[in-house]
């Protein structure tokens, strides 16, 4: 632990506004400093910094405390980690307790190894030829501090040159101990990619080779500052996006995250040689975002995916799957400008449950019942795992992958659910179910569809409309309505019939709720009253189905 002395001392040797100043733009007020709050959007500067006081405070949101918590607030970062940041910036030595570890001898191999890496970059035409062939610009180089080491007897020589002693060294993970009990590099004839922990502090490397090397990536070893397993490569430069996008996309390797970046997809991260683990989650939990695992398509990245959607679904995360085709992986489809289509690839993501229940079934033969039964007690163990909303929603649709009855996975509330929504209940309306089937059934009818009506007009139904809409066929309720023969497909004539009923009957019913509501204007009400007597119900009794205009809908 670092030492309350220690933590009080740079408390006495900080400056708030000098080190909010470096977050924010703030401009003098009085005795004080202003500037928009970061964490709520406003236009008028209501985040006040008191330098007498040492204090933040936001008149906004309500948001305050001191230059640590401020830190701590922006960067989503712990205590330790914003003393440690701001210490490091400031160039001030903490004081640990005893018995516990200070890391700065590490922190500090690590830092004069690369800035070392960086320059030799620029010396080494193969390593910068591989970066241009796989369209990496100078840019984002910078950016993520790629870099080159060469043969392991020149480290040993400029660790040598730095005075840093070979069990310093050691403890960093830069070198290794021999059989002979020399010390050697760890990295050599390598492009270097610097790691960071969440508080982007360096705490390892990772090499891809220059010389065919068998091993094509490498990693720092299993220090006191790097744990692969709970690290996600890029996640220092990522964060910011993920808390504000509300998503994370995870990759399989560094030029992935420095591809999907420089093409401007910057909440890629990814993982280090290892699979997505337990130990990932407190990290992913981070301002709750959704999570697209973006892996190659061939055997290894189906397994990953795989194995990664298991742990997302049993913990509750939200998100999908993406499997690059035809061998491709992220940065090839995006070094080649590709980047609208990785975009469409990202938007139809296969949800991360389906996309499980669909690879265990496909793993076995269905035609064999041997197999079908040693698949449906897969499904029925990973179901078991989810929680019990959860399961309820998504045993139809392992049952329709395996082609049995959902009865099977025992219990009953599948069937109430079903009866709820697919019209057992007053407020169904079976019109509109036929109208959705159809449109699950023949898809041309979507963009015709969802150009005449609204969320409001779908009603109790918003929710499958927009599913359908987006291409979430396995989306449980969809699925449902397309299963249940008691709900007709309708013929083309039949389906604009029903649609013209359905859009008069809604315009009539918001032309009466309308003329009542005494909030609304009386010039707005003319216009209303003008638009669907004279415009839309003729034309929709004349058989021509109207587009939908946001302008009648309060």
């Amino acid at each position: 632990m670092i030492e309350q002395s220690s933590i009080e001392s740079l408390r006495n040797s900080i400056d708030i506004v000098d080190v909010i100043g470096s977050y924010l733009e703030l401009r003098k007020s009085g005795a004080n400093y202003k500037a928009n709050c970061p964490f709520h959007g406003e236009k008028t500067p209501s985040f006040v910094v008191s330098p007498s006081k040492q204090i933040y405070h936001c008149f906004g949101c309500g948001v305050g405390g001191d230059a640590i918590k401020f830190v701590m607030e922006t960067e989503k970062i712990s205590y330790p980690e914003a003393i440690e940041k701001i210490a490091s910036s400031y160039n001030f030595s903490l004081h640990y307790t005893k018995g516990s570890s200070d890391y700065s001898e590490s922190k500090r191999v690590l830092e004069v190894l690369q800035k070392w890496y960086k320059t030799n970059l620029s010396q080494n035409r193969i390593s910068q030829e591989y970066l241009r062939s796989r369209g990496v610009m100078q840019h984002t180089i910078e950016e993520f501090g790629i870099g080159f080491v060469s043969d392991a007897r020149v480290v040993m020589d400029y660790l040598s040159s730095q005075h840093i002693p070979a069990p310093s060294s050691l403890e960093a993970g830069v070198v290794a101990v021999g059989e002979d009990g020399r010390y050697y590099a760890r990295l050599s004839q390598r492009i270097t990619f610097p790691i960071y922990g969440p508080n982007g502090a360096l705490v390892g490397f990772g090499g891809r080779t220059v010389s065919n090397h068998p091993a094509k990536y490498i990693n720092s070893p299993q220090t006191k500052l790097f744990n692969k397993s709970r690290l996600l490569y890029g996640y220092h430069l990522a964060k910011d996006n993920i808390y504000r996008s509300k998503e994370i996309i995870i990759c399989e390797g560094y030029l992935d995250v420095v591809m999907f970046h420089q093409a401007g997809f910057k909440s890629a991260v990814a993982t280090l040689g290892t699979a997505l683990t337990d130990e990932h989650l407190p990290l992913l939990h981070k301002g709750e975002p959704k999570v697209i695992l973006a892996y190659d398509g061939d055997k290894a990245g189906v397994a990953a995916a795989l194995k990664a959607s298991k742990i997302l679904g049993i913990h509750g995360f939200e998100g999908g799957v993406v499997l690059f085709p035809n061998g491709q992986d992220p940065a090839d489809m995006l070094a080649k400008g590709e980047t609208d289509g990785v975009a469409s690839l990202l938007r139809s993501a296969k949800p991360l449950i389906p996309f499980v229940l669909e690879n265990i079934a496909h793993s076995y033969d269905l035609t064999n019942p041997n197999q079908k039964e040693v698949a449906f007690g897969e499904l029925k163990s990973y179901l078991n795992q989810l929680t019990p909303i959860v399961k309820d929603a998504y045993t139809i649709t392992a049952a329709m992958v395996l082609g049995i009855s959902p009865a099977l996975f025992g219990g009953s509330s599948n069937y109430r659910v079903k009866e709820q929504f697919m019209g057992n209940n007053s407020n169904a309306d079976p019109e509109w179910q036929s109208i959705l089937k159809t449109m699950i059934h023949n898809t041309q009818h979507i963009d015709g569809v969802m150009d005449i009506i609204s969320d409001e007009m779908a009603g109790e139904y918003v929710d499958v409309i927009r599913a359908i809409a987006s291409g979430h066929m396995d989306h449980p309720f969809v699925m449902r309505l397309s299963i249940d023969d008691n709900i007709p497909t309708l013929s083309d004539d039949e389906m604009k019939r029903s649609l013209l009923r359905q859009l008069e009957i809604y315009y009539m019913k918001r032309f009466k709720q309308i003329m009542q509501d005494s909030s609304i204007s009386y010039e707005k009400k003319s216009y209303i009253r003008n638009k669907i007597q004279r415009d839309i119900i003729p034309k929709l009794r004349r058989g021509e189905l109207v587009p939908y205009e946001s302008s009648i809908v309060i």
